[in-house]
């Protein structure tokens, strides 16, 4: 009997966890560099709202023994290790509009969200 072994495929390229805009970037840069100082931004999956799930943004002194730590355009990001399955692939925004300013995601494994904006589903 013989036996054959195949080579051991070399593993995908995955994407990164999350991206920043260049202007979500240069918002966080000015926070980090004034109020915050010293603090990161972690990022985090809360369930709630009428489509289920929200971003959860709040500030931390060091990363957590479960944070995933991303790094892009020179900014240091958290991300909750439990949200990182729903983040895959997302690019964090910053936006001003008339009348509100703030973080915004586009996440590709977003399936739909509420009529206000401020949930949803994959």
């Amino acid at each position: 009997m013989s036996t054959t072994t195949a080579a051991p495929r070399a593993p995908r390229a995955l994407p990164p966890l999350m991206q920043l805009s260049d202007t979500a970037a240069e918002r966080l840069q000015k926070l980090y560099a004034s109020g915050q100082e010293g603090k990161l931004l972690r990022i985090a999956v809360s369930t709630k709202g009428c489509s289920g799930m929200s971003y959860d943004l709040s500030w931390a002194d060091e990363a957590g023994p479960t944070d995933e730590v991303v790094t892009d355009k020179g900014v240091t990001v958290l991300v909750d290790r439990k949200a990182t399955l729903f983040l895959i692939g997302t690019t964090m925004d910053y936006e001003v509009k008339a009348m509100s300013a703030g973080f915004t995601f586009v996440n590709p494994n977003e399936k739909g969200r509420c009529g206000c904006g401020e949930s949803f589903h994959v």
